[in-house]
């Protein structure tokens, strides 16, 4: 049976979601972790250094602009990650996705250079972080604050990160029982939530300010 993207949402909703076996090779499994990797967004760390970078202005944020740019990126090759698990049916699902209105990407860029990014998949109050690129330092990082400030201000109530990496706990992920998750993402899919691709002026530094400080 061929997946669609409503089927995909449906998968989301139960708390699975699919991965490539890799970029060439066009099989797809189901993933259901034992332990979630979540970031709650009450509790994001924003590291001092960073914090300097994205009051610099270094970086225009925009959203939703160049989804297939985006996901392209984070298939591509990089340093100690030769391979990818974004294989053409992850492309094409994702993409219908955005199509609908259901995937959402925020994109970093110099000028007219994309130089990082990340997309993921919002239903109600939740939002399934998928992956992330960086062509420059700190750019996926700053892709990430501007995440996490538009989902509080839109009303999310969960950002699933499906795993925990060393650089995701940098920011507060943690990791929470199968059983825990799914409550969580009960609730959290029942919640009214947009995803705002623009913030009223002044939000961003409102959210800065309510961030906690990390060295």
């Amino acid at each position: 049976m061929r997946l669609t993207p409503e089927m995909l949402l449906r998968a989301y909703a139960f708390g699975i979601f699919p991965m490539g076996e890799s970029r060439a090779n066009p099989v797809l499994y189901w993933i259901d972790p034992e332990h979630r990797g979540i970031l709650p967004l009450e509790c994001f760390h924003l590291p001092r250094r960073l914090r300097r970078t994205l009051r610099a202005g270094e970086f225009t944020i925009r959203c939703d602009s160049a989804f297939e740019a985006v996901i392209d990126a984070c298939a591509e090759p990089g340093p100690g990650r030769p391979d990818s698990w974004i294989n053409r049916p992850i492309r094409d699902l994702y993409c219908g996705l955005a199509m609908r209105g259901f995937a959402h990407s925020v994109e970093t860029w110099i000028g007219e250079e994309l130089v990082g990014g990340l997309y993921g998949v919002a239903l109600g109050g939740a939002f399934f972080g998928e992956s992330m690129f960086s062509r420059r330092r700190d750019a996926s990082k700053v892709a990430l604050t501007h995440l996490v400030a538009r989902l509080s201000y839109g009303g999310f109530e969960l950002l699933d990160t499906q795993f925990v990496t060393k650089h995701l706990a940098r920011f507060g992920a943690i990791e929470i029982p199968r059983e825990d998750y799914q409550i969580r993402l009960t609730r959290a899919i029942a919640a009214p939530a947009r995803f705002h691709g623009e913030l009223p002026e002044g939000e961003f530094e409102r959210f800065l300010q309510s961030t906690t400080q990390t060295s």
